[in-house]
């Protein structure tokens, strides 16, 4: 009796376990898939598949509406360009303007140089491997109808304006030391990145899903999907190339050890991938790099905010091959190398001043895109571009902060040679 009673409540006890356990794990699933719903990764990969599905299987009639809605959503888009880039460029320059000095201007040089090359790499890369990819021309299964009604909305003024207008606002507020002008433009700043976050963004699934829509209905897609889940491996084998050129670099001209710097590196790098944001993987990396017994921590305190607002190699090195495998399989052809050396010169100034929203430097950089590249405004170019750069967008950021660690080792090199001394969290300019 005793014996049937202990086997009892032991099979109830186990019984509430297996419950406890199963609440549990499905708790935890709710939350991920919670955290994944909130992801704009994620949220892109599923309107691509939504409109792959939809443009398989819709007629005619709902497509003209489709592709109504879709016009609509890229034309307020792409009017936020402008905004974008003055908002983004000019707060830029008045921010390092007012903490200028011989430091600062090394730092700028060295990232600039940096997403120069790192874009140049990219571009190399691509004219070798792009046409190699099998990137064949589809014959379309059907041509897209008319749409049933278009919404025109300008750009207040073309892209390369806005950003020469953003170049000459920001250096003459430094010059004129105008600290009313400054606020003013970190107010714009403020209030364009938030129309991005609850306009924009929000505005990205619709026009992407869309643009995905119709070229499956095209019957232009489906064969093709393999292709860029291709592209995105290769985006992250040349992130990893340029990583491990920076620190080469680094270690030959300072005399250090690059694996003191990069073994500590681990979780601002899984960080980076799982946040997609250089800010808030800051913390980690000023972490990371503080365990490092090769850099100095002034320069750390200095640095690691610094370039994790100007250095965006990883963010080049996406667009620039983005830019390459979508030409060429959109228009058959890629751009000139000419136009390409010309094209990577320019983005590489959003480098140094991107929004701080996902793909900010993509967005700032659409403008340049259309303006240079001839990609159509608000075509399916552009909406591809946008889809791929998302998706592998935590990469590129994990990227950007890996390759902070060789520009702290050449800054500690600089300052061990003069002298130069920081203290602790002293001197970081932001």
């Amino acid at each position: 009796m005793l014996l049937g009673r202990g086997g009892s409540t032991f099979r109830r006890l186990f019984l509430y376990f297996l419950k406890g356990l199963v609440l549990k794990n499905t708790l935890i699933a709710g939350d991920i898939l919670m955290k994944l719903s909130k992801s704009l990764p994620f949220i892109l990969l599923v309107s691509i598949a939504i409109g792959i599905v939809i443009g398989l299987n819709i007629n005619e009639g709902l497509m003209t509406a489709l592709r109504s809605v879709r016009h609509i959503a890229g034309q307020i888009i792409f009017f936020g360009v402008p905004l974008i880039i003055v908002a983004s460029v000019a707060p830029s320059i008045t921010r390092m303007g007012k903490h200028a000095s011989k430091l600062l201007g090394l730092s700028l040089g060295l990232s600039y140089g940096s997403v120069v090359l790192a874009g140049l790499l990219s571009m190399i890369a691509g004219f070798v491997i792009i046409p190699n990819l099998f990137i064949a021309e589809t014959v379309a299964g059907r041509s897209l109808p008319a749409m049933i009604f278009t919404l025109n909305i300008p750009q207040i003024m073309p892209p390369m304006s806005a950003l020469a207008l953003a170049l000459f606002l920001g250096l003459s507020a430094v010059w004129t030391e105008s600290k009313m002008f400054t606020n003013l433009l970190q107010e714009f700043q403020t209030m364009i990145m938030t129309i991005v976050r609850r306009v924009i963004i929000p505005l990205l699934p619709i026009f992407i899903g869309g643009t995905f829509a119709e070229l499956a209905y095209q019957g232009r897609i489906t064969e093709q999907m393999p292709v860029f889940l291709g592209v995105i491996v290769l985006i992250i084998l040349i992130h990893s190339l340029w990583i491990a050129i920076l620190y080469v670099i680094a270690a030959i001209y300072s005399k250090k050890s690059p694996i003191e710097v990069l073994k500590h590196y681990g979780p601002a790098y899984i960080t980076a991938v799982g946040t997609m944001s250089s800010a808030a993987t800051l913390p980690i990396a000023l972490r990371s790099a503080d365990k490092s017994k090769v850099l100095d921590k002034g320069m750390i305190s200095f640095g690691i905010p610094l370039f994790a607002h100007i250095h965006m190699p990883g963010s080049i090195i996406s667009i620039v091959f983005l830019s390459l495998t979508v030409s060429q399989f959109l228009y058959g052809t890629m751009p000139q190398f000419g136009t390409m050396v010309m094209f990577v010169f320019l983005v590489a100034v959003f480098a140094v001043a991107a929004p701080g929203v996902p793909g900010g430097t993509l967005m700032a950089s659409l403008g340049l895109i259309t303006a240079v590249l001839g990609f159509e405004e608000g075509g399916a170019a552009i909406a591809m571009m946008l889809a791929i750069f998302a998706l592998q967008d935590s990469f590129g950021t994990a990227c950007n902060i890996t390759s902070d660690g060789p520009m702290i080792m050449n800054l500690s090199k600089y300052a061990e040679d003069r002298g130069l001394k920081l203290g602790e969290g002293e001197h970081s300019v932001f």
